[in-house]
């Protein structure tokens, strides 16, 4: 199994899964069977590019100092959704994908918090596992709403 092996492979990682919530989002958005969800996931994807957004700034400045033992121990695995939008996938399908796909990135930046070398980073981390762990929430509801309550 690959492991990361320095903070700019993880940053690397996280601004890569970012882009992809992007491009999910949209696709997502286009799919959406009513406008509420649509302006729900066009919101999203501008959050995550948000996010990219942030992961670049550290990346680019350098906020961190951690130790190459200790980022070793993430597994990218751990972290990877299966995402690839299909023709055939319905709109309970992307739910579900979208709900693994939060759950993955709140997983991450929670790691990530925990390995932080400085308050400052640990706390940029833990604002996106929160945020991330908000959008998941958002997605189970309109899991609830949508597909529990159609059957």
């Amino acid at each position: 199994m690959e492991e990361f092996k320095s903070i700019n492979d993880i940053l690397d990682f996280a601004i890569a899964s970012e882009q992809e919530a992007v491009d999910f989002y949209t696709k997502l958005s286009e799919q959406a069977k009513n406008e509420a969800m649509k302006k729900v996931f066009l919101q999203f994807a501008k959050e995550e590019m948000g996010h990219k957004a942030r992961l670049t700034n550290i990346k680019e400045k350098q906020l961190f100092e951690f130790k190459e033992e200790k980022v070793t121990d993430l597994k990218i695995a751990d972290y990877l959704v299966e995402s690839e939008a299909k023709p055939e996938m319905t709109y309970q399908d992307f739910l579900v994908v979208a709900m693994n796909k939060e759950k993955a990135a709140f997983k991450l930046y929670y790691d990530l918090a925990k390995i932080a070398p400085n308050n400052k980073l640990r706390d940029i981390f833990l604002s996106l596992a929160q945020e991330e762990a908000k959008h998941k929430l958002r997605f189970e509801i309109e899991y609830d709403d949508y597909v529990l309550k159609e059957n």
